[in-house]
């Protein structure tokens, strides 16, 4: 099953639907051991899915960004933690690719090894004393310049699926100045480790643990983008919201099943006919379908728009993460009231949907700064 070698959209969902049914019967072990499914990321590399959103200049099929979308839906579905977890890869390697923030020749290589190597990378950026990173605390991460290239040392948390990516792009304060810049550190380089401390709530199986770096011996052209206060507009990020879509939607379709093969004896029929259960089950398909519209009418006007546009859509951006993560939660807390105190007990995943979900909440960008900016907004076409 090699996705690079479909023709469209529909025949990458087919062979996609064909992988993941692996990938929801590992999930609850994988969320009880806080283990990462390595599996599921071998059997994505095995069909080539890392390489989709790579441009096709470089081998790649330069995916649009509603199609990706789609696809880490599917893998939502399945599998909350496997989608935000190849999400970041995916999104990161979509985005390097269509900036052109990086020197030319130092993606291009990194494009080469995930299209013929099926590499995989995320970014290290969130560290104790700063918290989020889009909150704009600068890293005590330190990189300084040597006569050879660059030493780097210090630790970052939150490193979704650390164990197994083969890069790091890793945010560090430059030594005597107040720059701050962002340096690939590959895997296998000395003085690079990973601490296993991931053992979250939610999305446990997402192995976002600790990078340790201590005295990294880099390159020069290891260093490959200098950061500036003024963000540009990411709509590769919406990877998160439709992970915690497609979690929301296991969550409804679980309790849609569940209602309509229950049957207590205190009733003719199922649970499914009861006023009360449909009133539960229409609400939540109801902020199913506003939020998928909202998502990916959002990606179709990114896909279709030149840079400039795609600047201004940075609170379009923000406005749907934030209400698809929102409905999400309360999609699932309505699954779980359809399911009554079942939806407590071990043996079916609604309590692991419900744990996962509430994740999106604290993946940015963080509902205050979108609230803040939408208001802004207001102010500046009054």
């Amino acid at each position: 099953m090699d996705l690079t070698a479909c023709q469209n959209q529909q025949e990458r969902l087919q062979v996609l639907a064909d992988i993941v049914p692996a990938f929801r019967a590992r999930a609850a072990q994988h969320d009880r051991e806080a283990s990462l499914p390595y599996e599921n990321f071998k059997e994505l590399k095995a069909a080539k899915y890392p390489a989709l959103t790579v441009p096709k200049k470089y081998g790649g099929q330069g995916l649009g960004l509603a199609d990706m979308l789609e696809l880490q839906e599917t893998i939502a579905h399945a599998d909350g933690s496997t989608a935000l977890s190849i999400g970041w890869h995916m999104g990161l390697v979509k985005q390097l690719g269509e900036s052109g923030s990086w020197p030319e020749d130092k993606y291009a290589a990194v494009a080469r090894d995930v299209v013929n190597n099926g590499a995989l990378l995320n970014g290290a950026a969130s560290e104790p004393a700063t918290g989020s990173p889009t909150r704009g605390g600068r890293p005590e991460t330190t990189a300084t310049k040597t006569d050879s290239g660059w030493t780097i040392s210090g630790r970052k948390t939150f490193t979704t699926l650390a164990p197994m990516l083969d890069y790091f792009i890793v945010s560090a304060g430059i030594a005597d100045s107040d720059q701050v810049g962002n340096f690939l550190v590959h895997h296998s380089l000395s003085g690079v480790s990973v601490a296993h401390t991931w053992d979250a709530l939610g999305m446990r199986a997402t192995g976002s643990d600790d990078l340790v770096l201590e005295n990294v011996q880099l390159k020069d052209e290891d260093y490959v983008q200098t950061m500036t206060p003024q963000k540009d507009a990411a709509g590769w990020l919406l990877h998160i919201p439709v992970c915690y879509l497609g979690i929301a939607e296991a969550a409804l379709d679980y309790s849609a099943d569940y209602a309509q093969n229950y049957s207590p004896n205190s009733i003719e029929g199922t649970i499914a006919d009861l006023p009360n259960i449909k009133q539960k089950i229409g609400e939540a398909e109801l902020m199913r379908q506003r939020s998928r519209h909202f998502l990916y009418s959002v990606a179709h006007k990114w896909d279709r728009s030149d840079g400039e546009t795609r600047q201004q859509m940075k609170t379009e951006l923000g406005a749907a993460k934030h209400v698809v993560v929102n409905d999400a939660v309360e999609i699932v807390d309505l699954a779980m009231r359809v399911a009554g105190a079942k939806s407590l007990q071990p043996d079916t995943p609604l309590g692991r949907y419900y744990r996962d979900v509430r994740a999106g909440l604290h993946n940015p960008p963080m509902d205050d700064m979108t609230i803040m900016q939408l208001a802004s907004d207001v102010y500046g076409r009054n």
